[in-house]
């Protein structure tokens, strides 16, 4: 069973020995890096999520599950983040929770990259590190998915490729080229799209359109597609916001029924796009109950408890969380759902 375990006096310890401070850290292990985790802190820790963007209705989702979670434990526990999707504010945002000397911090990475650096600093500062939509973070002592990536992708792909009659040019795109989890998914997808739909063919000259998370410019790049590419069948949409922006082309231009998208979303705010047939379908999962698995992660760590296979994190779909294959710092789960025009009434948000 693979499994690791988190010292976090180990990440910083010649810090705390230059300042002096007493050898024990927010969850009360043990400095050996290869002692087992101590019997835990004094439960009494404040934890801090930071979405994306504060203020994109999938964080707005997303918070509710994080309150939830203070609810249910009595932590002091709450979701804070920039207020558009910019990985300097989102740093500049960790940097102040560093300063405020909160036990650990959870991110949904804007960029893995942009936040390499500040995400070390708040782990030698003996903070809790770990991440959603970031597998290929560095600087996190674990990152949870919602499923495997890969997998994901290609799920949204047989969900396009049945509205597309097995047949046709595609292309893909994400929020921006610079996202983990977009890629991982629009990677996912083509790869199912090569070993299954031999009638499938990517557009080569855009294989990858960037919506930058958001509506307007899905919008906007998929008009300039369709026109500048009429072959256009599909396109795998990996933002919540590039499905509606793409149906909203697709319709203004007149193509319902003969160019098809299909993609993450958000069910009440996709609703008319589902009922007028513009989309067949949307995947997702539910961002509240991620947020409730990234802080209950968290909780755990402090706590001092073994993060191993089978871990259970309180919430469907993350009841049974696995390392992916070759990793002992990505978790995946089983969490995507599938929304259409029939079940798009029944989610609640």
């Amino acid at each position: 069973m693979k499994q690791r375990r988190f010292t976090a006096l180990a990440m910083g310890i010649a810090a705390v020995l230059t300042l002096g401070l007493a050898a024990c850290t927010p969850g009360g292990q043990s400095a050996d890096p290869g002692a087992a985790p101590a019997e835990g802190g004094d439960g009494d820790y404040t934890i801090a999520i930071v979405p994306k963007d504060s203020t994109n209705p999938w964080f707005v989702r997303m918070e509710e599950g994080v309150k939830r979670f203070a609810a249910d434990t009595g932590l002091d526990v709450y979701q804070k983040g920039p207020a558009e999707t910019d990985a300097t504010m989102q740093a500049q945002v960790i940097q102040d929770l560093i300063a405020q000397g909160v036990d650990a911090i959870g991110v949904v990475p804007v960029d893995p990259g942009a936040l390499e650096t500040v995400l070390k600093q708040a782990m030698d500062a003996g903070i809790v590190v770990v991440t959603h939509e970031g597998a290929s973070q560095e600087n996190t002592m674990y990152d949870i998915e919602a499923f495997n990536n890969t997998d994901y992708g290609a799920f949204i792909m047989d969900n396009l490729a049945e509205a597309m009659g097995e047949e046709g040019v595609y292309t893909t795109m994400v929020g921006h080229v610079t996202n983990a989890s977009h890629n991982e998914w629009a990677d996912g997808a083509v790869a199912q799209a090569e070993a299954n739909y031999p009638n499938l063919t990517l557009l080569e000259a855009e294989p990858r359109v960037e919506s930058q998370d958001d509506g307007e410019v899905a919008y906007q790049a998929a008009k300039e597609l369709l026109k500048k590419y009429p072959e256009i069948k599909g396109i795998v949409g990996t933002s919540s916001f590039d499905a509606p922006g793409v149906a909203r082309a697709i319709e203004e231009l007149g193509l319902t029924g003969k160019v098809f998208v299909s993609g993450t979303g958000m069910p009440a705010a996709n609703k008319s796009i589902l009922d007028k047939g513009l989309v067949k379908t949307l995947t997702l999962w539910d961002p509240a109950d991620a947020g409730y698995a990234l802080a209950a992660l968290a909780e755990k760590i402090l706590n001092g408890e073994e993060i191993t296979d089978g871990l259970d994190l309180g919430v469907a779909g993350y009841e049974d969380m696995n390392f992916a294959e070759g990793s002992d710092k990505v978790l995946e789960g089983n969490g995507w759902v599938v929304i259409t025009k029939d079940n798009v009434d029944e989610f609640g948000f």
